[in-house]
């Protein structure tokens, strides 16, 4: 039998935090809780970051607090370092994402930080997770930026890639995110990397995190199925982007990524028409068109009058 896939909305996070505008709280809520109810397997809600850094997302304690929880969706949010991993915890998340990048350039110009420095961060938040009183069932995953590329070094060695995996496993995080943050993958690269990535440690839950920066997102999450993933990060909408590609695309987009995996037969758990529903929301939203194409056209199952002669 087929395995389900699991997909992890981001667009309340990856999505809203770059929006030109700050999205009210009560609207964030309200997307996320009809979120919950299309059967996703988990939503990125938001980062437990500084309201200087971020100000978009300011208001993450509220929004976590706010939403309407349902068994089965795991709420998971960003957490940048050990206060913001205090904040999470203190409103109940099932699921912290911490972050780092494979290239020390955009380690730099991203967070400040090289790999090395973020790698310390990690140990300190892993030990702080598993040392609050709330932290004893917490799923601590670990997204890697800049897998498949740099915008700034070009290639990013496999052999880099892996080494990072295994020394953020070693530290106790449980789960790894490969990203493809300014959309620079192919998919017989992705295919390369994800089959390489389950050899080295098998039973490890890797998720992909692509960009349709260069329209390749869709063709990238089918290589890195083929290679046997099954979590998969999107946007609802396409939402998302990066500073770093200026004027890009965003995330892949929930509902095209949805849609193309159940056209071929593959499970997602995701109800796709209510899924649709909450993607027809965004334009209203956040003042824009946004990328996705299925909430454009229509389902490919959809059909049409006949032109009158």
């Amino acid at each position: 039998m087929m395995t389900q896939l699991e997909i992890n909305e981001v667009a309340p996070r990856d999505g809203f935090q770059i929006e030109a505008t700050f999205i009210p709280t009560a609207e964030k809520i309200r997307l996320i809780n009809a979120l919950s109810a299309t059967g996703l397997a988990r939503i990125e809600a938001t980062s437990f970051v500084s309201p200087r850094a971020i100000p978009h997302l300011r208001d993450a304690a509220e929004v976590v607090s706010g939403i309407q929880r349902r068994p089965g969706v795991a709420i998971t949010v960003l957490v940048p370092n050990v206060k913001g991993a205090e904040r999470a915890l203190a409103c109940g998340v099932d699921e912290v994402n911490l972050v780092m990048s494979a290239s020390d350039s955009h380690g730099l110009a991203n967070l400040r930080m090289t790999p090395e420095q973020s790698l310390e961060q990690f140990a300190a938040i892993v030990e702080a997770v598993r040392a609050h009183r709330q932290g004893a069932g917490v799923f601590i995953n670990a997204s890697l930026s800049t897998s498949f590329g740099c915008p700034f070094e070009g290639e990013v060695p496999e052999a880099r890639v892996l080494d990072l995996v295994e020394r953020q496993l070693a530290l106790g995080v449980q789960g790894v995110t490969l990203c493809d943050t300014t959309g620079m993958a192919n998919p017989a690269q992705v295919a390369r990397l994800c089959e390489a990535a389950q050899a080295r440690f098998p039973g490890v839950p890797f998720t992909l995190h692509f960009h349709n920066t260069r329209g390749m997102g869709l063709a990238n999450a089918l290589a890195a199925w083929q290679a046997g993933i099954t979590r998969f990060d999107a946007s609802l909408g396409g939402l998302g982007g990066c500073p770093y590609a200026p004027g890009a695309t965003g995330n892949v987009c929930t509902e095209d990524l949805v849609h193309m995996f159940e056209q071929m037969g593959v499970p997602t758990g995701v109800d796709l028409d209510a899924l649709l529903a909450a993607s027809a929301m965004l334009p209203e939203l956040v003042g824009h068109d946004t990328p996705g194409q299925v909430v454009k056209a229509g389902k490919a199952d959809r059909r049409y009058p006949m032109p009158a002669r």
